[in-house]
């Protein structure tokens, strides 16, 4: 069955919302993205229209378990949850929605999960994937920033805010918070998945990035025996999809570019 513009797909038991844009699976390359740890389908806000106008690719967006309007989860999440949704959950959701080939693109928390699949899972029809600050060991200054979301969630009114995107903002949160600050976590490393990767990547850091440094992006160039193209974008934090919109979707567009035998680069391409 097509694809709707908006709806919900059931993955591993549960009723994940989503939202696809452009052609169809079928029709053409899909880009999937995958969330940071505390996102949603909406909270990429105009970001996938607009990498669907740049490219003429299908893009879809989905809400994990416990974020957005898809189903919850139980609470404590486990502390491999990102590599659990990379094995248990991505690969059976694209056969759901009908992906024949195409890129992840995940930020955050959601970039991991992309590296995760791209090294363990190595699904022939993802052909790359985009890494938007992604995380492959844990470093003190993420904990620490990451413990200060937690005073301002005890203290302000993030809660709230939190509300409007996600109809459980308690699990989205304590979820994602509980798992990162668990002493435990430390030892969380992804590393490992990184040297078995075969498809190209490209990691998009902001330089002001308050929860990694470019020991992610380093990493990655060292350790993946596939092409690491890195940007690094100035004046930029956490969010380069939201905070340098036109320069992520332009650095998106150079890296597929690159290149050429990809199918969304022949699509951008046929495109423009």
């Amino acid at each position: 069955m097509p694809l709707e513009r908006e709806g919900f797909v059931t993955v591993a038991g549960r009723r994940l919302e989503y939202r696809h844009l452009g052609p169809q699976p079928s029709e053409a390359p899909t880009l999937v993205l995958l969330h940071e740890g505390l996102g949603s389908v909406g909270l990429w806000l105009d970001f996938p229209e607009r990498l669907q106008a740049a490219t003429g690719c299908g893009v879809f967006v989905y809400s994990r378990a416990g974020y957005g309007a898809s189903d919850p989860v139980e609470l404590p999440r486990p502390l491999d949850y990102m590599q659990r949704e990379a094995e248990e959950v991505l690969p059976p959701l694209l056969d759901a929605i009908g992906f024949e080939r195409g890129v992840l693109v995940g930020h955050s928390d959601g970039a991991s999960i992309a590296a995760h699949h791209l090294g363990r899972v190595r699904d022939g029809r993802v052909e790359a994937a985009v890494l938007i600050a992604p995380h492959f060991l844990v470093e003190d200054m993420c904990v620490a920033a990451i413990a200060e979301a937690k005073i301002a969630w005890e203290t302000t009114d993030l809660r709230a805010k939190l509300g409007r995107w996600h109809a459980n903002p308690d699990v989205a949160f304590l979820g994602w918070n509980g798992a990162w600050l668990d002493p435990e976590f430390k030892f969380w490393d992804i590393r490992a998945s990184l040297e078995t990767i075969a498809k190209p990547m490209l990691v998009i850091q902001g330089a002001d990035d308050q929860y990694g440094t470019m020991v992610q992006p380093d990493t990655a160039v060292a350790l993946s025996p596939a092409p690491v193209l890195v940007e690094i974008l100035a004046g930029v934090k956490h969010s380069p999809h939201r905070e340098g919109r036109d320069a992520t979707v332009a650095a998106i567009g150079r890296f597929f570019s690159a290149f050429p035998d990809l199918s969304v680069a022949r699509t951008c391409e046929a495109h423009t």
